[in-house]
């Protein structure tokens, strides 16, 4: 583990599960993604889901600061015809999100984005659950023929050396037997560094979700339908 990396699962080590408390900044996904949307954008443009917890809800954040809200306005900047929509709990863990699928799936998803396991790194839970959560989610999504863009997490060292490799691993082997789109860490780049994140030191500042924009679109802009062919499909 990089010394980045340890001094992040240290924080969240002594921090505990912060983000199991209550988030009054925290809207409803469909009021979340609404607001995160640039009113030119029709309803009914296929949707990009983010299903995730406090990070995919924007923690600390206005909504127009979190990521799913700064992919929406790349995508519109880009000419996409893509509608983002934002289903962040906080303190959701895998088997949470899982619950949540139905909902984020309903109407024309056309690529799910997946940012969990992070809770379940806090808590300790089996690895084994987590895997089998999120490869329900993949499946799930892939059976409707949802492209997908797995996002991995790490766990705090508090639990053993042998749990943490464990739980970075599942993403590995998901990303690799589902043959989907994979970004190792969410948080490349900005965990640990004090001035990318609020002053809990776990969640990403404004600056922070910029940098976790840039990770996030080199990922998910190559399952994108080009940005000329969906206009013309929205335009019909």
């Amino acid at each position: 583990m990089t010394r980045t990396l340890l001094r992040l699962c240290c924080v969240l080590a002594v921090a505990g599960l912060a983000c199991s408390r209550a988030d009054s900044s925290v809207r409803p996904a469909s009021e979340a993604a609404a607001e995160a949307r640039p009113a030119a954008i029709p309803d009914d443009w296929p949707r990009i889901v983010f299903l995730g917890d406090s990070l995919t809800a924007g923690y600390g954040l206005a909504i127009d600061e979190a990521v799913p809200a700064l992919v929406q306005r790349r995508l519109f900047a880009s000419g996409y015809a893509y509608a983002v929509a934002a289903h962040g709990v906080s303190g959701d863990t895998s088997a949470g999100g899982l619950s949540r699928l139905e909902y984020a799936l309903e109407g024309e998803v056309a690529v799910l984005v997946i940012e969990l396991g992070g809770n379940d790194g806090l808590r300790g839970l089996a690895v084994e659950g987590l895997e089998r959560n999120l490869e329900s989610i993949i499946t799930t999504a892939r059976a409707r023929g949802i492209d997908v863009l797995l996002t991995g997490m790490e766990a705090p060292p508090n639990f053993g050396e042998a749990y943490t490799a464990s739980f970075r691993q599942v993403y590995r082997n998901l990303a690799a037997a589902h043959d989907v789109a994979f970004v190792p860490f969410y948080l490349e780049g900005v965990a640990g560094v004090p001035e990318l994140n609020l002053p809990d030191g776990i969640h990403p500042n404004a600056e922070g979700s910029r940098i976790i924009l840039e990770t996030i679109w080199t990922a998910l802009e190559p399952l994108l339908e080009p940005a000329d062919v969906g206009q013309e499909r929205a335009a019909r």
